[in-house]
This record gives C-alpha cells, sequence and structure tokens, in this order.
C-alpha cells in the first residue's frame, strides 16, 4: 500500500514538506509508548500514534519507520516538524482517533506488526507460559 493510498483511506494529510507519497508501506503499528515501537516493529513500518515530541521521531529513525501518522487532529510542534524533514520521514496526520485510524487501515489489508510468536503459537495460558 502506498502512503497515498493510506492517507485517502484514513482522509489525511502530510505536515511535513516534499513528502514522497509513492513508497510502500507493507506493515502498521499503533502505539504511544515508544518502547513498544522499539520492540515491536520492523524497518517498513507505518507509525500511528498521538504523541508529537521530536522523540517520536527519533524513536522512527532508529527502528527504521517508514513514516509517522498524527491522530485525533494533532500538529506536531516546528521542531518535530523539522527533525523529521531532517531525517527524511514523512509526517502525516488525521482527525480519527488511533482506534479507528489503525482499524481503518486493517479493514483496507494493511497488516500489524507485533508479537508474531502469538500470532503463530496462541496465546500462552497462566500455568504454562
Amino acid at each position: 500500500m502506498t502512503l497515498e493510498q493510506v492517507l485517502k483511506i484514513i482522509e489525511g494529510r502530510a505536515v511535513s514538506g516534499h513528502v514522497d507519497l509513492t513508497g510502500n508501506i507493507t506493515m502498521a503499528c499503533g502505539a504511544d509508548l515508544m518502547s513498544d515501537v522499539l520492540a515491536f516493529t520492523h524497518a517498513g513500518t507505518l507509525l500511528l500514534t498521538g504523541l508529537t515530541n521530536p522523540q517520536v521521531v527519533r524513536t522512527a529513525e532508529m527502528a527504521g519507520i517508514r513514516a509517522i501518522i498524527f491522530v485525533r487532529g494533532k500538529r506536531p510542534p516546528r521542531e518535530t516538524i523539522a527533525l523529521a524533514e531532517e531525517k527524511g520521514i514523512p509526517l502525516l496526520a488525521t482527525r480519527y482517533t488511533l482506534y479507528e485510524a489503525c482499524g481503518r487501515l486493517y479493514n483496507a489489508g494493511l497488516p500489524g506488526c507485533g508479537v508474531f510468536s502469538v500470532i503463530q503459537d496462541g496465546w500462552p495460558d497462566s500455568e504454562n507460559p
């Protein structure tokens, strides 16, 4: 799925300048805990978040995040936009909540990323983790 398709699905818009909307996204993750982003995402992931501080961009760079979407109509401060442009990470925004934006993308066929062993092996029971 391209970033252009993502924007249509979430009825979003680009926040940062010079955004290449032709790049492909293979999976998405919705998170506000940057430690979860580092633990559960993969290079090429689209990050949806309600956080707008520069730390989101720094975490995205470390994790190989392809683009960031800010939810709930949030606008990042200038320093976040400047850092993202410097790092080449497109910033997008949507008015939808994190839950609804993720649901729209999932419903359109964009898979999530996460704990693959849980998907493959099932949820561990409390007596035999």
